[in-house]
């Protein structure tokens, strides 16, 4: 430990004595809180939002403008490639069968044997997600019948000072605004190379697609998403205010076992979250931490001949 390093300890660890001596005196001691070293997983995550839609949307429309006589999906159900979807009647076919339905049921009967429907066929597999016509309707070749979905995914927007630390394969957590109970574990699948501006924003588009695909998924929700990116489990946790940063160094408030006064504790650190901080080594399960009162700071390198750790004056925010 160099000269400077020494005396800010020696300068610490006296406003630390100084400040809990003078806080019994005056029968404050309340404002001083204990805490232990917790042994929990932490994360750290790029949170964002995006909006459920098909990784790949595939309009069915037909080959030939006429009637649509029967559709045999509905919206949700899955099919396989080679499914027929529906039936349609060209527009000739349609006039003949009206012709032969005054007839009488036999010779409705016998053109439809003779002149055969349309099948609008799956070239893919997936799912319906719009139906939007139905039988009796007359369509044209730029009508879609139905649309289908190869599987539901979500779009995130995530800002350029967050996509350089996303990457593909990455765990996520995809969250619904209609659902909030629901959790889906997800993964990324593709970043977009090419970005957008959203607000004077530049925007890239991640793909996220999910291990599974809820019922309740619906093309076009609004979604949360926690892109994971880096994560431990079984680790010693602090809270963040128990550890305060000086010279790239972290220390806490150690409560000496023997004596119960508070030794300063210099501490490696690990990845922290938006509550916790990693603590990779300098403490153990069994310590016992103090947290500062939320007036105190760490001084600076040079001493003003005030104690550290004296409140600040009013208007005046903690040292960062």
């Amino acid at each position: 430990m160099n000269k400077k390093i020494f005396l800010l300890v020696i300068a610490i660890a006296a406003g630390v004595a100084g400040t809990l001596n003078a806080t019994r005196e005056k029968g404050s001691a309340d404002k001083v809180q204990e805490t232990r070293p917790l042994t929990g997983d932490i994360r750290v995550v790029v949170s964002t939002t995006g909006t459920v839609e098909p990784q790949n949307r595939l309009e069915i429309k037909p080959p030939i403008a006429g009637r649509i006589e029967e559709i045999r999906v509905r919206e949700g159900q899955g099919v396989r490639s080679g499914d027929i979807l529906a039936l349609m009647s060209s527009t000739d076919r349609a006039a003949l069968l009206d012709m032969a339905m005054i007839k009488g049921e036999e010779e409705l009967k016998y053109w439809q044997d003779v002149y055969k429907a349309t099948s609008l066929i799956a070239p893919i597999n997936g799912d319906v997600i719009v139906r939007a016509v139905e039988p009796g309707q007359t369509v044209t070749t730029s009508d879609p019948v139905l649309v289908l979905s190869d599987r539901l995914i979500v779009s995130a927007d995530v800002d350029e000072t967050d996509i350089g630390r996303v990457k593909v394969g990455q765990k996520a957590v995809i969250g619904l605004d209609a659902y909030p109970d629901i959790k889906v574990n997800a993964q990324v699948n593709h970043i977009s190379y090419e970005s957008t501006l959203v607000n004077n924003v530049t925007i890239y588009a991640v793909d996220i697609v999910p291990e599974f695909v809820p019922e309740v998924f619906r093309s076009g929700m609004s979604a949360n998403v926690e892109i994971i990116v880096q994560e431990k489990t079984g680790v010693l946790l602090l809270p963040l205010d128990a550890v305060q940063d000086k010279e790239d160094r972290a220390f806490v408030l150690l409560k000496d076992p023997a004596s119960g006064t508070p030794v300063l504790a210099p501490v490696q650190t690990g990845i922290r979250d938006d509550h916790h901080v990693e603590i990779v080594s300098g403490l153990s399960p069994q310590d016992t931490i103090i947290l500062p009162d939320q007036t105190f700071s760490l001084p600076a390198a040079r001493s003003s001949g005030k104690n550290p750790f004296m409140p600040s004056p009013p208007g005046r925010g903690k040292m960062k």
